[in-house]
């Protein structure tokens, strides 16, 4: 039998929790969860009421307890992610896919945070995050549970509060409270933490601690506290050999992606680039990277207003020997990431097991059913755009009485939400508001005068990279009286300036020379 442990655990019911009344609360009592009841020693040897609460200890109940017959019912909790040793994502990543091969649910992610070391200052700063999670493990099982993938991922502590490949927090557990000499649940110092509250802010804002007199939602309690002297770091990865989007940094530098079209019907460059032309393709590639691109965007199916659809055979033949001869033949590729520009779930996994770093969907999963589970299953970093319908009906489909911005920050919300869902972690996540596709001219200009609201006023929105891609677009011909689209450098510079302004991460052009130097220039104007 178990060794009896001293515990207080007490569930929580729905509602704020003051001292003086519990509303609708029910409480286990004091119990290791598996053994008979046990009396804390500052606990009286009485029953007390606290409203409809009843605390119970040794004096008034006898043998032992039950837990409820729910047992195998599943519970929500939180568990805060950090580390600050080695490679800290794939740390955090492989804590996450323990979890669920323990049977534990990863429901959600936050962003992945760069902060830096609070308490023991002398060390490296960490990524920190939260996951919910749902599990039919009780407390301290689940905290076995989690240390014993701390340490099957290499985590030995030395130093309290020290440097840690992985360290793995209970922070909350449905809405219980409990005391023991392992666990205590809240845990005590997440509500001073600005690096806890900050990721759990992105997933529950709006409730409030168990503990008795916590009246503050955690956002106010978030921003209650007082700023920390370095601003934390909204981390998003790309590739093992480039520096990882940030965000929330003010003067980080706007990616240049290079779109390398291998189809005879693009609209502005279509039949321009063969997969069978090594020759010119290793030419192309080294005049992007020359020029300043770090992502190569291959495409094997145009997405203009009214494309013929290809088959999935005909778009694999397209991309993936161009991959694989960009990852064997180029050596200056070995420093950029390639994305491959796909509806196509069966396309994003072999172009990817090509050497592809990125997927990068414009329907945002939308016309694969598989495609989410795929991306999340390869873990790679993910493009989501907006779009309604396909090539062929969306531009029947742009109407939004509500207004173009709220609609598309509406729909985008929902495919972040099936994104989580299928298992695709937040932090790994890229956002697009698709212009051009199911918009009018007077849509995509909204769009591009309200970037910034969409990027940070927006719940649920906040902390995403984004990219822009509007190079040589109809609404720039009709603007700028240019018809020939190989000719809209001018407005597209435009354009990809207003973006960086705005605060994009990632511009998509075709003009590759010219729009690095005018990223470069932006850059110097907005990032600084």
């Amino acid at each position: 039998m178990r060794a009896q442990k001293n515990i207080l655990y007490v569930r929580r019911g729905v509602g704020s929790l003051t001292q003086r009344n519990w509303p609708g609360q029910r409480l286990i009592g004091v119990h290791d969860g598996y053994g008979p009841f046990s009396t804390l020693p500052s606990a009286p040897a009485r029953s007390k009421n606290f409203g409809s609460t009843r605390l119970y200890s040794q004096s008034t109940v006898s043998g032992k307890l039950k837990m409820p017959s729910d047992d195998s019912c599943w519970h929500r909790a939180f568990i805060a992610l950090g580390s600050n040793l080695g490679d800290r994502v794939d740390a955090i990543e492989r804590a996450c896919r323990e979890m669920e091969r323990a049977g534990i649910r990863v429901k959600r992610t936050s962003s992945l945070f760069e902060t830096a070391p609070m308490y023991v200052i002398d060390q490296e700063h960490f990524l920190n995050g939260v996951c919910e999670i749902e599990t039919t493990l009780k407390p301290i099982e689940l905290l076995d549970t989690l240390q014993s993938i701390e340490t099957a991922l290499g985590r030995y502590k030395t130093i309290d509060k020290g440097p840690r490949v992985i360290d793995l927090d209970i922070l909350l557990y449905d809405h219980d409270i409990m005391s023991h000499p392992r666990l205590n649940i809240p845990h005590k110092l997440m509500l001073e933490r600005e690096f806890v509250l900050r990721p759990l802010c992105q997933l529950i804002p709006h409730e409030r601690s168990p503990l008795p007199g916590m009246n503050l939602t955690y956002l106010s309690q978030l921003n209650s506290l007082p700023p920390p002297e370095a601003a934390p770091v909204v981390t998003t990865p790309l590739s093992s050999f480039l520096p990882p989007l940030r965000p929330s940094k003010p003067n980080r530098q706007t990616h240049v992606m290079a779109i390398l079209n291998l189809t005879p019907d693009s609209f502005s460059d279509g039949g321009k680039h063969s997969p069978t032309d090594l020759p010119d393709l290793t030419a192309t590639v080294r005049g992007f990277i020359s020029s300043g691109a770090t992502i190569i965007d291959v495409g094997g199916e145009s997405t203009r207003p009214n494309a013929t659809p290809v088959t999935e055979e005909e778009e694999l033949s397209r991309v993936i020997l161009a991959i694989r001869h960009i990852r064997a033949s180029v050596p200056e590729a070995a420093k950029v990431a390639i994305s491959i520009d796909t509806s196509r779930a069966r396309v994003a996994a072999e172009a990817c097991a090509a050497g592809a770093d990125i997927i990068n969907d414009v329907s945002a999963g939308m016309l694969d059913p598989e495609m989410l589970s795929t991306m999340a299953r390869i873990g790679k970093p993910v493009i989501l755009m907006h779009m309604r319908g396909e090539p062929t009906t969306m531009t029947k489909l742009a109407h939004y009485p509500n207004g173009a911005v709220p609609s598309i920050a509406s729909e985008l919300l929902a495919r972040v939400q099936a994104a989580q869902e299928a298992g695709i972690r937040r932090w790994r996540i890229i956002l697009d508001p698709g212009i051009g596709f199911a918009k009018t001219q007077l849509h995509d200009l909204a769009v591009l005068r309200e970037m910034q609201k969409l990027r940070t006023n927006i719940d649920g929105l906040d902390n995403f990279p984004w990219l822009v891609g509007a190079s040589r677009k109809r609404f720039i011909g009709r603007i700028t009286g240019v018809s020939d689209a190989s000719q809209r450098v001018w407005g597209t510079a435009a354009v990809v300036t207003a973006s960086v302004a705005a605060g994009v991460d990632i511009v998509r052009v075709h003009d590759v020379a010219e729009m690095c130097q005018v990223t470069k220039m932006a850059d110097a104007i907005y990032r600084y």
